[in-house]
């Protein structure tokens, strides 16, 4: 028998037919057999590819002539050891198996229902494959939202942070060296479509066209891994959801940098688009409220101003008054400050600084009115009935 043929009846043996090993293994095998033959007669053959530490080596099938029995019958022991080892059981050797434990996202103390919570939660009770796309400005609770449904219902939640670098190899999985071995690792799209959970994009607009490998995903069919020759059939329960600050045609007006125009046969495999706005007053207050139980500072009248200060605050934004918006998360973010410094203004001062000079210094001076029990959306409304007033006198000359 060639060395090269002993080299591969071996090999295969030990990893299966077809199988991809790596150099190291390789170089094992050769040692196994005894015989005089290297790496470098194995690239000859065609096996090797790659290069470096990437280098790997693709057993090709056993050719030896029949008429030698000594070696059908050690190809027909191969045979028998390829047939007892499925082709998944041999792929198991190459793909790393997931270690993870429990994905049930931890409940968010503190946390209000609202909104399209309800709309949410009858997508993830129905485990039926039904893609969700969640659009709404920054910090209004869009992730906490899915993820606090999927606590709720003790059901698995993988979430991927999308950025303009996420590629193919980020989201279905690559070749890494794991203990000195060549394994592919499947990526969390893999991982959630095997273990029937719900796949979670999060910030999704930040994404390229890189994304479009997600296609027979969020057609609900399984993904061929070509890589590694396995097609990956997803369980049920498996559903994808995206979160994103836009409806992935972009951010014209500047304010979330980085977002792109995602490609049109992508968003039109999601179901449906869900719009989150701001909450209201009555909610947000509750929200402000759990966050002050949760950092034990609990001050039901500031609860209130801040509530009423947002309100004002988004009011003029929407009508184009300012670029700035105070959201939830920021509202949040004053009250861990007031249990940490106990002082209203500086706890505010702090958290609004992240804005320029005179926007800080706007919203501090109508914090202070709020808190001086001025109302200012009252004291507008007192201002344009004068000047209806006015302009009505004027033309009645």
């Amino acid at each position: 028998m060639k060395a090269i043929d002993n080299f591969l009846v071996e090999a295969t043996k030990q990893y299966g037919e077809n199988a991809v090993i790596s150099v190291d293994q390789a170089k094992q095998v050769i040692k196994d057999i005894k015989r005089a033959i290297g790496i470098g007669h194995l690239k000859q053959s065609g096996m090797v590819t790659g290069m470096g530490e990437f280098a790997q080596v693709k057993l090709k099938s056993v050719n030896v002539s029949k008429t030698d029995v000594a070696v059908v019958t050690k190809k027909e022991v191969v045979k028998e050891v390829v047939k007892e080892t499925s082709q998944d059981n041999s792929t198991v050797n190459l793909i790393m198996g997931s270690d993870i434990q429990n994905l049930v996202p931890s409940a968010f103390d503190g946390f209000v229902a609202w909104g399209h919570h309800s709309t949410i939660k009858q997508v993830v009770k129905s485990k039926m494959f039904y893609p969700v796309f969640v659009t709404g400005l920054s910090g209004n609770g869009k992730t906490l939202m899915i993820e606090q449904v999927h606590a709720e219902l003790k059901k698995e939640l993988i979430r991927v942070n999308i950025t303009i670098e996420t590629d193919e190899d980020d989201l279905l999985g690559g070749f890494r060296l794991v203990n000195g071995e060549t394994k592919y690792v499947p990526g969390p799209v893999i991982e959630a479509m095997q273990r029937g959970c719900t796949l979670l994009l999060d910030e999704c607009d930040l994404g390229s066209n890189k994304l479009m490998c997600l296609q027979p995903v969020l057609e609900g069919k399984g993904v061929y891994l070509k890589k590694v020759n396995k097609w990956i059939t997803p369980k049920d329960g498996f559903n994808v959801m995206a979160t994103a600050n836009t409806k992935g045609k972009g951010s014209e007006d500047g304010r979330f940098i980085g977002t792109n125009i995602l490609n049109e046969a992508f968003l039109e495999r999601f179901a449906v688009t869900i719009e989150q706005p701001y909450a209201s007053n009555s909610v947000e207050k509750k929200i402000v409220l759990g966050s002050m139980k949760k950092y034990g500072s609990v001050d039901e009248k500031f609860a209130t101003n801040l509530v009423q200060w947002s309100e004002v605050i988004r009011k003029t934004f929407y009508d184009g008054g300012i670029d700035e918006v105070i959201s939830t998360r920021r509202l949040d973010h004053i009250v861990k400050a007031f249990a940490i410094f106990k002082d209203k203004m500086k706890s505010i001062e702090l958290c609004v600084s992240r804005f320029d000079t005179d926007t800080k210094e706007s919203f501090l001076d109508l914090y202070s009115k709020i808190d001086a029990g001025i109302n200012p959306l009252e004291e507008n409304k007192e201002e344009e009935e004068v000047t209806k007033e006015i302009v009505d006198d004027e033309n009645d000359f």
